[in-house]
């Protein structure tokens, strides 16, 4: 009951405070902050920005390492029921073209996805996803263009790359070639912002 009574309390004093204001992070281990201090992560340091700004958004983080685009589908409905988030980042897909999934399917978990969080009153914006060129010249680039066809077609933001300026420098990448490490985390942030910075001003409660 006191955990209950904690839990209402925490989310009154957040809507009189904040406005009640939630940004989602749907995202796989980038956003997850594998191998690092997840408070080190980009998504962290996005609360903290905020914070500083004024305090008017929560993020809430629901990534989880190694997603799927599918894994993200499934978990979506509680997630948006649970927190009635006003915006919903979307960083999925990575694990999708590693693991050789279907561009069929990627394409209709993205499109689903975004539907189902604007359905629910969300503003959406979408994070693409590039894979090692080591997967092949021509796979590489229509995976990487699934994105911006899915974004095209759904008219939503989106930021192409969020490891841009880093998956190209590996003393920013951790041994194992594939996560950033807590250095890059600033510059993650950097890449998402300036798309994400027009969205919060004009986002409002649904």
């Amino acid at each position: 009951m006191k955990l209950v009574l904690c839990s209402i309390l925490v989310s009154l004093a957040f809507s009189a405070t904040a406005g009640g204001r939630t940004l989602l992070v749907l995202g796989d281990s980038l956003s997850a902050g594998y191998g690092i201090d997840p408070r080190q992560g980009w998504v962290n340091l996005l609360q903290q920005r905020l914070d500083q700004a004024g305090g008017q958004w929560r993020v809430v983080n629901a990534s989880i390492s190694g997603d799927t685009t599918a894994g993200g589908l499934a978990r979506l409905p509680s997630l948006l029921k649970r927190h009635r988030p006003h915006l919903v980042v979307i960083e999925l897909g990575s694990n999708d073209g590693l693991r050789g999934l279907t561009f069929k399917q990627l394409r209709a978990n993205l499109h689903q996805m975004i539907q189902d969080a604007q359905a629910a009153g969300a503003t959406v914006l979408l994070i693409g996803a590039r894979i090692p060129p080591n997967y092949g010249e021509i796979y590489a680039k229509a995976f990487h263009q699934v994105f911006h066809e899915v974004a095209r077609a759904e008219t939503v933001p989106l930021v192409p790359f969020l490891l841009d300026g880093v998956a190209q420098d590996r003393a920013l990448m951790q041994a194992d070639g594939y996560h950033p490490t807590a250095e890059a985390q600033p510059r993650l942030l950097a890449n998402v912002w300036p798309l994400l910075h027009p969205m919060l001003s004009v986002t409002t409660p649904p």
